[in-house]
């Protein structure tokens, strides 16, 4: 981006200069008053513009703490280009803690928007319009839904060259090329030639510090990729990053209650017996095998399922074993020991 002012929500922001704005959104049927908050912070020296954004899934929490401890971090203070932080999208979401907006609508499936449309449609267009084709790059925060984990990972087109270069620079172990949805924000940046990662980590209404630690080191390393930052030597293990074209979710053959034997992160093999499913009188029904060889990335939490439901999220990797090697390697350098969340 040149050196020209940067405008968004009608604040003007200068190179050299660090301001939060307030980006006004329809207001509550209470008359309170509602709004996107938005960090923007400019180096003095030229570079790319990116965005973080959190919480398009108002119960998605853990990238709402990733923003809070970026924009903290004395890593970014000599940073070239522009980022621009939006700790929530969805603040409606986040008042409910619900994943949807008021009208029950997804917000991820809702993109480009319309300045004229539902809710829903407004929103998006807002913030697509005033922060998204703004940038050069992103990055967006999500958590696993209600009630289900993921251990780190990136979703992304690979197809695009920069795209998989800015996937590996991250860090995270699992990398998965990820197909796009209609409507969703991935859709639309690439249609706006923005490049674009989306960070998967943890489970909706909980912060997880492994996933909240890995999500921020993640963001800096892209900055430094991209020439934000100043490159330098990595400390510790030296993390592999592992590509995946394929994952599944193995799903309930019966309806009960669930024993997991997996857990998130295994190396799974062929034949593995991954949960057991009973009855309300603790007489197993079912077994839940894996079809194939892979590293369990997603898993149901509650001990519920309904036939046909999701309960393993595997990726299917030709070296599974390392991959699961190296996510254990990642969560020993990042939370080698029990610490308190403040650092």
């Amino acid at each position: 981006m040149a050196d020209a002012d940067l405008v968004i929500g009608g604040v003007a922001v200068s190179p050299g200069q660090t301001t939060k704005i307030q980006l006004e959104m329809p207001p509550l049927y209470t008359a309170t008053n509602m709004s996107i908050p938005v960090y923007v912070k400019r180096g003095k020296r030229p570079g790319p513009t990116m965005f973080v954004s959190a919480a398009i899934h108002g119960d998605e929490l853990n990238g709402i703490e990733i923003v809070a401890r970026l924009i903290r971090s004395k890593s970014i203070e000599r940073m070239r280009g522009t980022l621009i932080a939006v700790p929530m999208v969805n603040v409606y979401g986040v008042l409910n803690q619900s994943r949807y907006l008021p009208d029950r609508r997804d917000l991820n499936r809702c993109f480009p928007g319309s300045k004229k449309g539902s809710l829903a449609a407004r929103l998006a267009h807002l913030f697509f319009t005033e922060v998204v084709c703004k940038c050069d790059v992103g990055i967006d925060l999500h958590t696993g839904a209600i009630h289900r984990s993921n251990i780190p990972q990136i979703r992304a087109n690979l197809d695009d060259e920069e795209v998989m270069e800015m996937a590996k620079a991250f860090g995270v172990p699992v990398v998965l090329n990820a197909d796009i949805r209609d409507g969703s924000l991935r859709q639309a940046a690439s249609e706006a030639g923005v490049k674009m990662l989306l960070y998967e980590a943890g489970q909706a209404l909980r912060y997880d510090e492994f996933s909240v630690r890995a999500g921020v080191k993640g963001v800096i390393n892209t900055m430094r990729h991209l020439g934000m930052l100043n490159k330098r030597k990595s400390k510790g293990h030296d993390i592999q990053r592992f590509i995946a074209h394929q994952s599944g979710w193995v799903r309930a053959s019966e309806s009960g209650f669930v024993t997991h034997l997996a857990q998130l992160g295994d190396h799974v093999e062929k034949g593995d017996r991954l949960a057991v499913i009973a009855d309300p009188f603790g007489e197993p029904q079912a077994t839940i095998i894996c079809p194939a060889e892979g590293v369990v990335i997603g898993k149901q939490n509650i001990p519920l399922a309904q036939e046909g439901e999701a309960i393993y999220h595997v990726a299917y990797f030709s070296r599974a074993e390392a991959v699961a090697e190296h996510v254990e390697l990642l969560q020993d350098s990042l939370v080698p020991t029990e610490q308190a969340v403040s650092e």
